[in-house]
């Protein structure tokens, strides 16, 4: 079956960013002159996703995402009568012809599983795609999400992206274990939540990308929280007695946005390929290089 539809958790409260995430959504701040989530947003689209769920809450200035991906016949006339055709075909082609959103709430903070199944109603029996706005993935040919569908349309089995992490840094993440298949595609074992070094199963941590059957829904409703949260990892843990989880090792830089430091390193990486500020701002970073 061909996957259609996306889930973007975007209800979190962005504390790390405070404040600039006191009235505004962490997933509008913007990577040079895109919001965060828009890069999520054309990573799924080009991957042919066609509906797009966003798991907002009601609080928190959400409202920003939905006009952001909403249709603005002020912005769009005003810029028509003044003859700045190519801002105007900027703003018209956040969202391509064809693509929809739908938009559901997380009432309580029960974490991303929690979020996930929020969806339900709206993907029912139908295997979906998962992107987390937080990781920004360039890529020099291919998407993430596009990566991981030529392996769904082989294969049909729920996919977990992963990269390579430090020992130092598997507190952080998802780790999973696996049994080999090839360089990029494992078959999962067992997967656990933020393990201290010596219980973590491998260096291979997950990353904010999934396709998932529907039969993830069953193993979310099944769960009890931990620490107040429904977490994605344990559903995959209890999928994993049910149908195969493959991890997939993708080709791609990823950039943690969810903190500041990736955040900027996000940032000058985009505006080191953006058509209009590249040579400058290459220019001006190794004057700045210069002083240090």
């Amino acid at each position: 079956m061909h996957i259609k539809k996306a889930v973007f958790p975007v209800a979190g409260m962005g504390t790390r960013f405070l404040p600039a995430t006191k009235a505004s959504p962490k997933e509008m701040l913007p990577v040079v002159d895109k919001p965060l989530i828009q890069y999520a947003v054309k990573e799924a689209v080009e991957a042919g996703i066609t509906q797009l769920i966003f798991v907002t809450n009601r609080t928190h200035g959400k409202r920003a995402i939905e006009d952001h991906f909403d249709a603005n016949f002020e912005l769009e006339a005003k810029l028509a009568k003044s003859g700045k055709l190519n801002l105007l075909e900027i703003v018209s082609d956040i969202l391509p012809k064809g693509v929809s959103c739908a938009y559901i709430r997380q009432s309580d903070a029960f974490g991303l599983g929690h979020a996930v199944l929020c969806a339900k109603p709206l993907i029912q029996n139908e295997p979906f795609a998962v992107l987390l706005a937080d990781d920004l993935i360039e890529h020099e040919h291919q998407g993430c999400l596009s990566q991981m569908m030529e392996v769904y349309n082989q294969d049909a089995s729920s996919i977990v992206a992963v990269q390579p992490i430090s020992s130092a840094e598997t507190h952080l993440y998802g780790v999973v274990g696996f049994d080999g298949e090839s360089e990029k595609l494992k078959k999962i074992t067992h997967i656990v939540e933020k393990p201290p070094v010596e219980k973590a199963p491998s260096r291979l941590g997950v990353v904010g990308r999934y396709i998932l059957t529907p039969a993830i829904f069953n193993c979310l409703e099944n769960l009890e929280l931990g620490d107040g949260e429904m977490q994605l990892t344990d559903a995959i843990q209890e999928l994993l007695h049910h149908e195969k989880v493959l991890a997939f090792q993708f080709d791609g830089i990823r950039h943690d946005c969810g903190n500041k430091l990736g955040y900027l390193k996000a940032t000058v990486s985009q505006a080191l390929k953006h058509p209009e500020l590249a040579e400058d701002f290459r220019v001006y970073l190794r004057e700045v290089a210069a002083q240090f």
